[in-house]
């Protein structure tokens, strides 16, 4: 199922941001040389076909793809308009950095930064945790939206 969100409603939440400043993880924009360690990151932690998606991501200007930092590691990504323009994902943080805030920012991050390039509204594809965007960001499911852009994808074997 897909997911609706309305972006001209969103608002930050420096809060989140404070708390996880104090934690020392930073939140950004992925940066050109970074590219080859990012996509490396994502492909081992989540598979090649996210590493795919959030590459496309990254050659957009300006880079439509966040990362979170501790200590000069990666622990989370998140992107859009990898799949399609409007769409947000994918997303993943690391199983060991999971239930600190890091996953809300960076889908904050992203969000904010798409109202920003002048989208109305996003959409969230084939989403799993649907309760966790609906709390975030109150997204709203889409009616009749499966397979959605994800119709006919080609699968990386098992």
């Amino acid at each position: 199922m897909d997911l609706l969100v309305r972006l001209y409603a969103l608002e930050p939440k420096p809060e989140l941001d404070q708390r996880l400043a104090d934690a020392g993880i930073a939140v950004r924009r992925v940066l050109a040389p970074e590219l080859g360690l990012v996509s490396d990151w994502i492909k081992q932690e989540f598979g090649p076909g996210w590493a795919s998606e959030a590459t496309i991501a990254c050659t957009r200007q300006p880079s439509a793809c966040f990362i979170a930092t501790k200590n000069g590691k990666l622990v989370g990504f998140a992107c859009y308009d990898a799949i399609a323009r409007g769409f947000f994902g994918p997303t993943g943080v690391s199983e060991e950095a999971r239930g600190a805030g890091i996953g809300h920012c960076l889908l904050l991050a992203c969000l904010l930064d798409m109202r920003v390039q002048g989208y109305g509204y996003a959409a969230i594809g084939d989403v799993g945790p649907v309760d966790f965007y609906v709390r975030a960001v109150g997204a709203t499911p889409i009616a009749d939206s499966e397979p959605g852009v994800f119709a006919g994808l080609l699968r990386y074997p098992d």
